[in-house]
């Protein structure tokens, strides 16, 4: 792999290092980023506010979708109120990183 890696294999699946602009003017996924302190993240947007949870139902509902799992199989798990989220992604492990890379930027 060439690009930074934005998730760790787990042993149910993968946990996603994502990174939430919510209100924006469309729902999207942009593709991996390099932060400066050399991690990697996904950045999503989300036209839902950050109200009530709407952002990061969207946020699961969008991911689960591209990642071809139910959205019962997508958790934050950390980051609940913060732009920087972990998501726990419940599947296997081979075919989820497959629909990850597959995901256009």
């Amino acid at each position: 792999m060439d690009y930074p890696v934005c998730y760790r294999l787990s042993p149910v699946g993968l946990s996603l290092f994502i990174r939430v602009t919510p209100n924006a003017g469309r729902d999207a996924i942009e593709g991996v980023e390099q932060r400066d302190d050399g991690s990697a993240v996904l950045r999503v947007r989300v036209k839902a506010l950050p109200d009530k949870g709407k952002a990061n139902a969207a946020v699961v509902a969008l991911l689960a979708k591209a990642l071809g799992v139910p959205k019962s199989a997508v958790t934050v798990v950390s980051g609940e109120t913060a732009r920087l989220k972990t998501l726990a992604v419940v599947g296997d492990s081979a075919a989820l990183i497959r629909a990850l890379e597959n995901i256009p930027s």
